[in-house]
């Protein structure tokens, strides 16, 4: 995801890999630390529990995504696969579920959005121009575009 912003925001192409319809999910910081926090505070259940977000994004959504908030007139430029991508990352959060009564309080879709989603695109165009890039400076939003 960092890389679409960041090209965006240089007024790049953005890079897709492939066909684009490799999958990818996530979760915002917050609920993982939560779902960690739950298994540490616990003694019943021992071994490995999955945390994440279910919600899964083709790569190519994401592009668009990120195109549309930073700079709808970059273009996505698509490069050959790459032998050792997964076409698909989605986390099995069912353990975590019912063992712990964890999951994302985030809707799946937020965690797709771009970092500098909320801003206007004004914003984004004034930073691209400055040659500065916002990395971290919003969360994701919560809606999906």
């Amino acid at each position: 995801m960092s890389n679409f912003v960041g090209q965006a925001l240089r007024g790049e192409a953005l890079t897709v890999y492939g066909d684009g319809l490799q999958t990818r999910s996530f979760c915002y910081v917050a609920d993982l630390v939560d779902g960690i926090m739950r298994m540490m505070n616990q003694d019943e259940h021992n071994g490995p529990i999955n945390l994440g977000n279910p919600g899964e994004f083709t790569m190519l959504e994401l592009a668009e995504m990120v195109k549309e908030l930073v700079d709808p007139t970059i273009d996505i430029k698509f490069l050959p696969a790459t032998p050792d991508d997964p076409m698909k990352r989605k986390p099995d959060i069912t353990k975590a579920k019912n063992l712990l009564g964890w999951e994302p309080q985030d809707p799946p879709q937020g965690g797709a959005q771009t970092h500098g989603a909320g801003l206007p695109r004004a914003h984004c165009q004034r930073q691209r121009e400055e040659g500065q890039l916002m990395f971290g400076v919003r969360r994701f939003v919560s809606k999906r575009h």
